[in-house]
């Protein structure tokens, strides 16, 4: 089946480990040394990955294996690292509760409206 070109709001710790190309226990490790990383949980306790947190684990795995940083080193460097979130917040501002949730309500209606526009868009082309 041909792929779309669109998004998906959240995917599985498998999806993730084959873009990424990195082991499952390699991922979960790298949560508990990264407070940065973590990825929400639905219902059933399934870590849910978001396409920023594909970004930050991309950009951890180029710190790490590209440049060469150790675990430390590739800490301090993420303490100035700000996501691209298209709402110019930085990311000790995620760490609190009100911001996280105000940022995940915006992003969530930012991926919303991106599915809405592509899904008119394909009624136009099958009209």
């Amino acid at each position: 089946m041909k792929s779309l070109g669109i998004k998906k709001l959240y995917y599985s710790i498998s999806e993730v480990s084959k873009i990424t190309d990195l082991e499952q226990y390699v991922l979960r490790y790298w949560e508990s040394e990264f407070d940065e990383l973590k990825p929400a949980k639905n219902r059933a306790g399934n870590r849910i990955y978001t396409n920023r947190d594909i970004k930050l684990i991309l950009y951890i795995k180029k710190l790490l294996r590209d440049e060469r940083y150790t675990i430390e080193g590739a800490k301090q460097v993420l303490k100035n690292y700000a996501p691209e979130t298209g709402l110019g917040e930085q990311l000790e501002l995620i760490n609190a509760p009100k911001a996280r949730a105000k940022i995940k309500d915006e992003l969530l209606r930012t991926d919303v409206l991106e599915v809405k526009s592509f899904l008119e868009d394909l009624l136009k082309k099958l009209n």
